[in-house]
């Protein structure tokens, strides 16, 4: 069986991990309770970075982009992704679950969409951020994406209510 996890710096898409490996993924333990690493179980961890948007400044007759500031910015995600991965594989490294990290850059929706279809996986699970009525139809939702675009079975999951009004303060101090 190979699943596919959505994450993002929320604190609701590690619950999804942690959830989906409690709930679905738990190694099977034998009747002298001496727990056995299912082989065939490989977990993917997707995590996508949006693309710095370049700003290009004429000066004469030649462009110039700013370079430097790109490859800071990508620098700082790629010091993000190795966070969340690292959070992540400690979750499954602790539950002996084989885990695979996954960085891509692009629209999150349609990478974690595409990444799903080419490892063939059997269940996307990704974290929902409880987004009002409003929001979703301004910002769009990565879940809802999913769910009507990906060819396999999605997990939508959503944080308990603590989780989710704590993430809620968060945004609003932001």
């Amino acid at each position: 069986m190979k699943v596919m996890v959505g994450l993002d710096e929320s604190n609701g898409s590690l619950y999804a991990l942690e959830w989906v490996v409690s709930n679905i993924l738990k190694p099977k333990q034998d009747t002298d309770h001496t727990l056995h690493q299912n082989q065939d179980l490989l977990v993917y961890l997707v995590h996508v970075n949006i693309p710095f948007q370049t700003y290009v400044y004429p000066a004469g007759p030649v462009v110039y982009t700013t370079s430097s500031v790109l490859e800071s910015v990508r620098q700082a995600q790629d010091q993000i992704s190795a966070g969340i991965f690292a959070r992540a594989m400690d979750t499954c490294h602790k539950n002996e679950i084989k885990a695979e990290a996954i960085n891509l850059r692009g629209d999150p929706k349609e990478e974690i969409c595409q990444a799903a279809d080419q490892k063939q996986v059997d269940l996307l699970v990704v974290g929902s951020r409880g987004l009002g009525m409003l929001k979703r139809a301004f910002l769009g939702s990565v879940s809802d994406y999913c769910a009507h675009h990906v060819k396999c079975p999605v997990l939508i999951v959503k944080p308990p209510k603590e989780l989710a009004d704590k993430q809620e303060l968060v945004q609003r101090k932001a």
